[in-house]
């Protein structure tokens, strides 16, 4: 089987947090993870603090399970990035690599295109951007199975996520081929 992504859209840093936490719980690695979500000032400090500790361990911050979010800190590459026309945004996981320009697709910028990139077809991936834009809060998780999907997605809805879906990466692969 390909590799599929299933995606949804927290409402709240806490609740993508939780998302996180539950993803690992059952087995997703930090580079399996991807979180993106408008930086409000208070996220840049969050980010910055988090990306400070990375250097010095996975093991940083394990221990904070009160602190907001404390599960997407100990996420791959996180960082705070400008998105033209967007605006500032904090992103970790697969789709930072994706929004620096490695899997940009099809011609559109920013989180759109970059979620185009990583297999999520064109209309969703609008629907997404809005979402983000208007300060939700995507979560993804790469999968290698449907057995993995189905646990991810299982996580959003238990989390109460809305915008639940998933999108095959070699359906990715085609649009870029024709």
């Amino acid at each position: 089987m390909s590799n599929t992504s299933a995606f949804c859209i927290a409402s709240t840093e806490a609740q993508a947090g939780t998302i996180v936490d539950r993803l690992h719980s059952v087995g997703f690695s930090n580079d399996d993870i991807s979180v993106l979500f408008p930086d409000k000032g208070s996220s840049r400090e969050f980010a910055h603090q988090k990306e400070t500790k990375l250097p010095e361990g996975a093991t940083i911050g394990a221990g904070s399970g009160g602190v907001v979010g404390a599960g997407i800190g100990l996420l791959a590459g996180i960082g705070s990035l400008a998105i033209p026309g967007l605006g500032p945004f904090i992103a970790a996981g697969p789709i930072m690599a994706a929004l620096s320009g490695g899997a940009i697709g099809a011609g559109v910028g920013g989180i759109a295109g970059a979620l185009i990139g990583l297999g999520i077809p064109e209309y969703e991936a609008k629907r997404y951007e809005g979402r983000v834009r208007e300060g939700g809060i995507l979560v993804s998780a790469h999968c290698a199975n449907s057995d993995e999907v189905k646990a991810a997605k299982d996580i959003f809805e238990a989390c109460g996520a809305h915008d639940i879906s998933s999108a095959s990466e070699a359906a990715a692969d085609l649009h870029k081929a024709s």
